[in-house]
């Protein structure tokens, strides 16, 4: 694969990005691609691994080694069936994968990952300007008709993959636009939705109907969709948030991030406040903002507070800080524990971790600033320090602190499905079968929160199986 020599001749060339102060007056993305030539150069450090341990870090079992090689050689067009043959949407994942596969990377050993993830993007953005990527319709249909809850990444690849085996795919969104979280949780800087709306294109002349503002437990029994069709596929994400259980949290000043960025992602579309904000504007201009959590949404927020004229941004993670550097012979190839540094904190923010949240202040209806203390693990266990208590000035705080599961209320009451422990809807990956009779579930619904290219592995792998529970036999790779 690639070119013999080439991991010893060149170092890994990551993508350029705008200045800072640039990309911070718009939502638009910032990444400056490289050229073929880089590109072509870049593919050909990719080893001829024994084992490519790029595959086990890549849930959708992506042929990286195979398109790199083609790549090196600019074979784009063939690099790009590569890639669609195990991937759906790879101008979602080049964009927002956290990229496990390069930490998997042979060469991430020494730092010097092949730098997939770019050369990723490259490929599809390729593939769309040339007008390579086509509706594929399939010859013809098996009458069958499956109903698919849920436009998020799973759900979009559960459909697609069912429309091109010849079957008539509904697929229902509760919002006004299709897509998710990846429309409305994922900020425009990071991945534009136009993407979204060309495979929305894409997908209706594959034969998938789209019907938006419809929640599937509220506008729509889900006993009708069992009545009304042969297979039912559960794909509705995890979007019960972890709340902030401490005095003061229930001011008007204490949000939850997916408010703050949907809001922000329905204005960059074009909508006026009211349809944007129908609970009331929520923007950081002139404000001094904590966000707590420390993971990606808490970097999103950090990003889009920046751009809306924060006063101030802090980022707090109750977790202690994690080291610079992993150690490659304990971790490698798995996904190691260490400091990620975002785009958007290098745009300004303060970092905290070890912290433990103890009181919202404020005056009940203004929120003023957010007493904390400083907290130690001991064998895997939180013990606060003692005298360490600080207030951070706060006029807004945004609650980025992770997802515990679906919603129960309407959809998943209505299905009677069985839960796991966790309250996840409970289905394994061989079936994605749930307790009741033609329902299956994939996705974050399935697994809990996770990644985007988690959620378009399942959404493949739950069509094979209603593919192969409605025909008897399947062609649907998994």
């Amino acid at each position: 694969m690639g070119k013999d020599t080439g991991f010893l001749e060149l170092d890994r060339r990551e993508r350029d990005y705008l200045d800072p102060k640039e990309r911070l007056n718009n939502y638009r993305e910032f990444v400056i691609p490289p050229g073929d030539d880089v590109l072509s150069a870049q593919a050909s450090r990719c080893m001829d691994c024994g084992i490519p341990y790029c595959h086990n870090g890549c849930p959708v079992n992506n042929l990286i080694p195979d398109w790199n090689h083609l790549v090196y050689e600019q074979d784009w067009k063939n690099a790009l069936d590569l890639l669609h043959s195990t991937d759906n949407f790879p101008e979602f994942t080049g964009r927002i994968c956290p990229a496990p596969c390069e930490a998997s990377c042979t060469l991430n050993i020494i730092d010097q990952p092949v730098t997939i993830k770019s050369i990723e993007a490259a490929i599809i953005d390729r593939g769309w300007q040339e007008g390579w990527v086509t509706p594929q319709v399939p010859e013809k249909k098996t009458g069958k008709l499956v109903a698919v809850v849920g436009s998020g990444p799973a759900g979009l690849a559960c459909a697609q993959q069912l429309a091109r085996a010849g079957h008539s795919v509904t697929l229902f969104e509760k919002s006004d636009r299709v897509g998710g979280l990846l429309r409305y949780g994922i900020p425009d800087f990071k991945m534009e939705k136009h993407l979204i709306s060309r495979r929305c294109i894409q997908m209706e002349a594959e034969g998938v109907e789209f019907r938006t503002s419809k929640e599937v437990g509220v506008d729509i029994s889900f006993k009708s969709l069992q009545e009304n069709f042969d297979a039912v596929v559960l794909a509705g994400g995890a979007e019960d948030p972890r709340g902030l259980t401490i005095p003061g949290a229930e001011m008007p000043g204490v949000r939850l991030a997916m408010e703050f960025l949907t809001q922000q992602n329905k204005r960059n579309a074009g909508d006026d406040e009211e349809r944007a904000a129908p609970r009331g504007t929520l923007k950081a201009t002139g404000k001094h903002v904590v966000v707590i959590g420390g993971g990606d949404t808490g970097s999103d927020c950090v990003g889009t507070s920046n751009r809306q004229g924060a006063a101030s941004v802090t980022q707090l993670e109750i977790m202690p800080k994690p080291p610079e550097k992993e150690d490659k012979a304990l971790t490698w190839p798995d996904w190691p524990l260490k400091l990620r540094t975002s785009s958007s904190h290098e745009e300004g923010v303060e970092r905290d971790w070890a912290v433990l949240t103890k009181r919202v202040i404020g005056d009940g209806e203004r929120v003023t600033g957010l007493e904390c203390a400083r907290v130690e693990w001991v064998d895997g266990q939180m013990r606060e320090i003692e005298g360490s208590t600080f207030t951070l000035k706060a006029d807004l705080i945004l609650l980025a602190m992770g997802f515990v599961g679906p919603k129960k209320a309407g959809l998943l009451e209505q299905a009677g499905v069985a839960l796991t422990q966790r309250g996840n809807v409970d289905a394994d990956t061989e079936n994605y079968a749930t307790s009741a009779d033609n329902v299956y579930a994939c996705g974050d619904m399935r697994r809990g929160q996770s990644l985007v290219v988690w959620a378009i592995r399942e959404g493949r792998q739950a069509a094979r199986a209603v593919d192969e529970a409605l025909m008897g036999v399947t062609e649907l790779p998994r």
